[in-house]
């Protein structure tokens, strides 16, 4: 089984994802992340794969997903196994930890994040487009 299956799950019916995710999993992509972020805007999704409502939030992101890789970098984080990393996104960028939450990184800052029912691309694109 790949990551993703893992992660989300596997049905006929499902369609895959169009957010063409890159996999956080080391601590040394946040300051890639942060480099970056100076040229275009960076997304990091904290999913929980053993929340329900995070698996909800996640796919409804993932269905109204319209960026191209040129707009918008989008990284996914399984928190659950990356906790370190989860918690240092929260110290370097000053933002409380929730789950499932999603930051917009811009210029080396988050300069949005939201966190469960808060999770709609119609936010990012008023910051993006």
């Amino acid at each position: 089984m790949s990551f993703f299956t893992n992660v989300f799950g596997s049905s006929e019916n499902e369609k895959p994802s169009k957010v063409g995710w890159r996999i956080l999993t080391d601590l040394g992509q946040l300051n890639e992340i942060i480099e970056l972020s100076h040229q275009q805007p960076v997304l990091i999704f904290k999913h929980s794969t053993r929340c329900s409502i995070s698996r909800f939030a996640l796919k409804n992101f993932e269905n109204e997903y319209d960026f191209s890789e040129e707009e918008l970098q989008a990284y996914f984080l399984d928190l659950l196994e990356y906790r370190s990393i989860s918690n240092e996104i929260a110290n370097r960028f000053e933002v409380k930890h929730q789950s499932p939450q999603i930051l917009l990184i811009k210029d080396g800052k988050c300069i949005y994040q939201e966190s469960h029912d808060g999770i709609e691309v119609e936010s990012l694109k008023r910051l993006v487009k």
